[in-house]
């Protein structure tokens, strides 16, 4: 049995921990019945554990655990696409293939809610987790349930990815962020954050720039970053309709049209060369798929 599970990107700038989409790059997971567990890495991430400390083992596990059904071992073998710790939810796609194994290894029928509540165990934040189940655009809410809503994500709007070749784990990212702002700066996302979504069911793409201004995480990230801002104003200058961190970074996303997400990407790659920061450059699309079973 094979499962895809999608990567996202989240935060859009001024959406931190609300703004969430899948992504058209997948990990595949692939489970064989068996007597031990045992596991198997091709592509990104060949640092990963290959036994019972393997992310997705652990979840699978405690999954079996909370929905009262017996572990099945099996070998598992990951074929990832995903780069680890670059802000493009790698955890996530275990996260959610661990669950997802549990539930179709056993036969369970078992709703979101109470799959995001084993999730949260490993990962509180659902901008990331909840577009790797459902696909699209999610804008969620945290107040101790299950709060968002999912959108599609326009076909036209092609997204360029520069991936330098430094992790920066989420701990990290998360330990530079102040824990109390003003309440200008409050205002100052809130109003960008509803114009992000108005400018996607619009269309009007040339708000974009202004809507992924942020001054709640990004600028404190950027410091972690070398070359971050040139990078930034690279895109721009390439003609991107925005540009922001992919998640906690250190990748940098830019939103562009189809006709120059070519000369977006090898933009914002020289950018970080000129910093000394070697990067590759994906170009990817919003996927409505989130994790399936082939």
């Amino acid at each position: 049995m094979k499962l895809l599970v999608p990567a996202t990107t989240t935060n859009f700038g001024s959406g931190f921990d609300t703004f969430g989409l899948a992504l058209n790059l997948y990990n595949t997971f692939e489970f064989r019945e068996s007597d031990a567990f045992g596991v198997e890495v091709e592509g990104e991430g060949k640092e990963l554990p290959r036994d019972e400390n393997n992310l997705l083992i652990r979840v699978y596990k405690r999954a079996c655990e909370v929905f009262g059904v017996p572990v099945k071992p099996f070998k598992l073998k990951q074929v990832n696409e995903v780069p680890t710790a670059r802000g493009l939810g790698s955890s996530a796609t275990a996260i959610v293939g661990g669950i997802e194994a549990c539930v179709r290894l056993h036969s369970l029928e078992v709703n979101l809610e109470d799959k995001m509540k084993v999730a949260f165990e490993f990962e509180p934040h659902p901008d990331n987790l909840l577009p790797a189940f459902v696909g699209g655009f999610v804008v969620c809410v945290q107040n101790g349930g299950l709060v968002y809503n999912r959108l599609d994500f326009p076909d036209e709007l092609s997204l360029v990815f520069a991936v330098p070749d430094f992790e920066l784990s989420t701990e990290e990212a998360r330990r530079v962020i102040k824990r109390e702002v003003s309440l200008k700066d409050a205002v100052f996302n809130i109003q960008r954050a509803s114009l992000l979504v108005s400018a996607i069911l619009t269309g009007k793409y040339e708000l974009l720039r202004t809507a992924v201004e942020d001054r709640l995480h990004q600028p404190y990230r950027a410091k972690l970053i070398k070359g971050f801002e040139k990078v930034l104003e690279a895109g721009y200058s390439a003609g991107a309709y925005a540009v922001f961190l992919s998640g906690a970074g250190p990748t940098v996303c830019a939103i562009s049209s189809g006709e120059v997400k070519d000369r977006v990407g090898s933009a914002m790659i020289e950018a970080f060369e000129r910093e000394g920061v070697r990067a590759k450059v994906l170009h990817l699309k919003g996927s409505g798929k989130g994790a399936h079973w082939l």
